[in-house]
């Protein structure tokens, strides 16, 4: 097979992974649909060895489950894997998405503290120096205000994600991508401002130098507010939609 071929088997593959995915996150596959692979081949117009690898990775993520004489069987939300970054992608893109987000930044307000004050501890010197790097290009992209530029939430997901990793726990450290599934699900329901909050900025550079200085205490407290602040907006938002507010 040549590379393009390969490509294009690739692009196919998570094409129909996306939308078959979506299509049970979304709820119009309900819990209890029961597929079949020849249904499915048809649907897509793929081939059967290709539906066959993407109906096993929507089993390893819990969401359906085959049998042999049955079919694909939809399983129940609660099966799934909430931490998938796949899932939590078609999820921002579907009709529970201010639910999804809502969970998830109750999550980073538990998780990014932590992180924060562990990474006091156990960050090495190169790691605090960049984490510092970031904040300030932080400051500076929002300063310009650049808030909603692709630039901004690239540099702001490897903040996010550099300061689990320098916790030193792995557990934590592996949510970095449920964490930038929500910078990005943010930016694409168009909850970033062109110009952050000059507190959000602040607080950012607070906890990087926290870091870098090794209080652990400030470096906690500080990262608290980036993420209160973001659940905040998050709430007031949700809400507004909830009771029918533009």
């Amino acid at each position: 097979m040549t590379d393009g071929a390969s490509m294009h088997g690739v692009e196919q593959h998570s094409g129909v992974l996306d939308r078959l995915g979506e299509s049970i996150a979304s709820g119009a596959r309900a819990p209890g649909t029961v597929l079949t692979l020849a249904a499915l081949e048809e649907e897509f117009g793929v081939s059967r060895t290709l539906v066959r690898e993407v109906v096993r990775v929507l089993e390893s993520m819990g969401m359906v489950e085959s049998r042999r004489r049955v079919g694909v069987t939809v399983r129940p939300p609660r099966d799934w894997n909430p931490f998938d970054a796949r899932l939590i992608r078609w999820r921002l893109g579907g009709p529970g998405r201010d639910e999804q987000l809502r969970s998830l930044t109750e999550l980073r307000t538990a998780i990014e503290p932590v992180a924060a004050r562990l990474a006091a501890v156990r960050a090495d010197e190169t790691t605090r120096r960049r984490l510092v790097e970031l904040a300030a290009r932080l400051r500076e992209l929002g300063e310009a205000r650049r808030g909603t530029d692709p630039e901004y939430l690239e540099v702001d997901t490897a903040y996010h994600a550099l300061l689990l990793e320098a916790s030193g726990n792995p557990m934590l450290a592996a949510l970095q991508g449920v964490v930038a599934e929500v910078l990005s699900g943010r930016t694409a329901l168009g909850l970033m401002p062109r110009s952050p909050d000059p507190g959000a900025l602040e607080d950012h550079e607070a906890t990087a130098a926290a870091v870098a200085s090794g209080d652990a205490a400030a470096a906690e407290a500080r990262a608290r507010a980036v993420v209160v602040e973001v659940l905040e907006g998050v709430v007031d938002v949700t809400d507004r939609r909830a009771g029918g507010a533009p």
